[in-house]
């Protein structure tokens, strides 16, 4: 039923247990996977007249290294399991938006995704991918916790 699976993962322990929960699914259903990750800009929000600016070329390299290093190990892991895997690094500020691109480039039939949980004023003012990536896309979403 599912052939081709969309994995978003962000390097954090959740995203690697649902790997590991997406590496099965796709065994059991003959699957393929591909994982997705994103690279945010550096996020600036100017609240005084002195503000002391990061590298923002440092910023970039470091996440895209910490990244590449999150999408190498998924591959790694399922390629050890037998499975097809390929990886997609992403650039945007809304991470769903690679999210569901990604998904239907690929024509994927599930998207299996990790979902961390935000409570509270967290949630309110930084949202939910998970959610996101639910109200924009047509595919199934399987959210593990």
């Amino acid at each position: 039923m599912f052939k081709s699976i969309l994995l978003p993962t962000d390097g954090s322990q959740l995203s690697e247990r649902a790997a590991q929960t997406a590496i099965e699914f796709a065994k059991i259903h003959g699957a393929r996977i591909t994982v997705v990750s994103v690279v945010q800009p550096l996020p600036f929000v100017p609240l005084a007249d002195a503000v002391v600016l990061p590298d923002a070329g440092l910023f970039d390299r470091e996440a895209r290294r910490s990244v590449e290093a999150g999408l190498d190990k998924v591959v790694a892991a399922a390629t050890a399991a037998g499975i097809q895997c390929d990886a997609v690094l992403g650039e945007a500020v809304s991470p769903y938006e690679v999210i569901v691109k990604t998904a239907e480039e690929r024509h994927c039939d599930i998207i299996l995704m990790a979902s961390h949980g935000r409570k509270g004023l967290n949630k309110l003012f930084l949202g939910s991918e998970t959610q996101k990536v639910l109200a924009h896309t047509h595919l199934p979403v399987l959210v593990l916790r």
